[in-house]
């Protein structure tokens, strides 16, 4: 074999190692922090309480995984969960999200690799880039939680090389690609609907400019947006009917008494109270995860106006509609100041620094379209010149970042859902400080949920003893061993057990305090005394204070005449 054939070989095998170490990075990681430290997000668990519920409930059906939030972040996880009745810590420790997010992860970490690849930047700088977008302290968090923003980003980075692909290869699979991409996307996070919007109005505007002398030139424009169109457009209206099939409501993510909207008001979210002070904490949060950006931002947008690089806006107005979504939502006060919700700005700078060299090959193409830039090595007018040096620049303050990164992480005021980690990670029973108090808090959160399962697991009930809503209750579901024992909202008798416990069988009810997001809880909203005297049905036989963060203080009622 050649050298330039083994050189080729070798940098075909590159994606699978980087692959395989990037998972089992996020895999151990996220099982030292589960499993090993007790450190679960509510989120996570209440995705895999979901997907759990939709096998073995006491009532199990695949729409028991719920429709106010996308379904594929549960769904993804159904082999693993598959296990659970063998391997009890798969659901308990929220372990089917750990291998799942890890896979995407690790899946989007190649997707860096690709673009810069795709493009014939240097092995050294894609390698760099790759490996210090792979180690940001953020992305190993979230590549080994369980939550959804691995799995968004995968879809992100996935549509950004395609269509980054299309933009030099006029390919259609390129087109299909990122359409599909978008698709999963949306089946993971509203969110993706700004990338899809921003991405079918760039094809048709590039594709109507490139067929500037054909005659069907707004014909083939149209066919090209509903190329990258349409799989978002079928999975919007798929998920939208088959909710309003199922419930009634086609968006239950803004109508039901489990959704955002309710989850805000009940805990007593408000909108900022000016949008300079929204627009200065999102600054914030993109500047500590992506330091580098404003510096690269000019740089990478100079240079592409230089060669006439319409790559470059390819991940500009992905991720950057991203953004700016993110951005609009907490202004009006529809999310929460959440520093993940920006994770987007971490693949953009390192894609910006991958963009930094000339293009000097052509991306693989299963067939070439009519307006390609055309076939193999992209000739450059002067490759010593070529800016080498500004790119490794680039690179060092990739690396030199993340210090940056994990330093925001443990802010209390920017990172609130992160800055627990210290004291997950280093715990210190000497620290007495008001900080390390609420860290230890929050990373005990679920402890007591745990817990409670194992009581009434040791009870040896039958099948629908305990009438539970999953507002609270998704903890102690993935918890228990028996998760058949629980009557909860999926279950399509649920109402009529709730009003007729004694004849049903109950003989447990859990409640929690009707305040705040204790008021969407169907026993609550079924008895409203019911946590404060039982509501005449039932009496007070177990208190459970409860010692995580933001989670309430449980109450077990016997049904009386049970």
């Amino acid at each position: 074999m050649s050298s330039a054939g083994g050189g080729r070989a070798r940098t075909v095998r590159f994606p699978r190692w980087i692959f395989a170490g990037s998972a089992l990075l996020y895999l151990v990681t996220g099982t030292f922090l589960t499993a090993g430290r007790g450190y679960l997000m509510g989120d996570a668990l209440s995705r895999v309480s979901a997907t759990e519920s939709a096998l073995f409930s006491r009532d199990p059906h695949l729409s028991a995984i719920g429709f106010v939030f996308t379904p594929l972040t549960s769904l993804a996880q159904l082999p693993f969960v598959a296990f659970a009745p063998w391997l009890p810590g798969v659901t308990r420790w929220g372990l089917s999200g750990v291998v799942m997010t890890a896979l995407f992860m690790a899946g989007a970490v190649v997707m860096i690799w690709g673009i810069g690849t795709d493009r014939g930047a240097p092995l050294w700088l894609c390698g760099i880039v790759t490996a210090v977008f792979a180690l940001n302290p953020m992305v190993v968090f979230y590549g080994g939680n369980g939550m959804s923003e691995a799995l968004f980003l995968f879809c992100l980075c996935w549509a950004v090389r395609r269509l980054m692909r299309w933009v030099r290869t006029d390919g259609v699979h390129d087109l299909v690609a990122c359409g599909i991409a978008l698709g999963l996307g949306y089946l993971t996070r509203y969110d993706a609907l700004a990338p899809a919007a921003a991405a079918g109005l760039f094809v048709f505007v590039l594709s109507y400019y490139r067929r500037r002398t054909d005659e069907h030139r707004f014909t083939g424009a149209a066919m090209d947006l509903v190329l990258v169109g349409a799989p978002v457009g079928l999975a919007f209206v798929v998920w939208a009917a088959t909710s309003w099939l199922i419930t009634g409501q086609a968006f239950q993510q803004f109508t039901s008494q489990y959704g955002n909207s309710a989850i805000l008001a009940q805990s007593g979210a408000e909108a900022p109270g000016h949008a300079i002070g929204a627009l200065q904490y999102s600054i914030g949060a993109m500047l500590i995860l992506a330091p580098a950006v404003p510096l690269l931002l000019p740089i990478t947008g100079a240079l592409a106006i230089r060669r006439r690089d319409l790559q470059v806006m390819v991940p500009l107005l992905l991720c950057g509609a991203v953004l700016a979504f993110q951005m609009l939502s907490y202004a009006s006060g529809s999310t929460f100041a959440f520093l993940r919700f920006y994770i987007a700005v971490i693949p953009l700078v390192a894609m910006l620094v991958l963009l930094i060299p000339p293009a000097r090959e052509m991306p693989p193409s299963l067939r070439l379209g009519r307006y390609a830039d055309g076939g193999g090595e992209v000739k450059t007018a002067n490759r010593a010149m070529v800016p080498m040096f500004g790119a490794a620049l680039a690179a060092l303050l990739l690396v030199a970042s993340l210090p940056v990164t994990a330093l925001g992480m443990n802010s209390q005021l920017m990172a609130v859902q992160e800055y627990a980690l210290g004291a997950v990670l280093f715990p210190n029973p000497n620290d007495v400080s008001a900080k390390y108090s609420d860290e230890a808090r929050i990373a005990a959160t679920f402890s007591t949920e745990r817990r409670l399962a194992d009581y009434l697991d040791a009870h040896h009930l039958a099948r629908g003893s305990i009438v539970m809503d999953t507002v609270y209750g998704f903890a102690v579901l993935v918890a228990s061993q028996h998760p058949d024992r629980f009557v909860i909202p999926s279950d399509r008798d649920f109402v009529r057990t709730l009003n007729q416990p004694l004849e049903r069988g109950v003989k447990y009810l859990l409640a929690v305090p009707n305040t705040g997001r204790g008021t969407s809880d169907a026993i609550n909203r079924r008895y409203p005394t019911m946590y404060e005297n039982g509501a005449q049905i039932a009496t007070l036989e177990l208190e459970i204070p409860n010692d995580g963060a933001g989670q309430p203080d449980w109450r077990l009622y016997r049904v009386i005449g049970s």
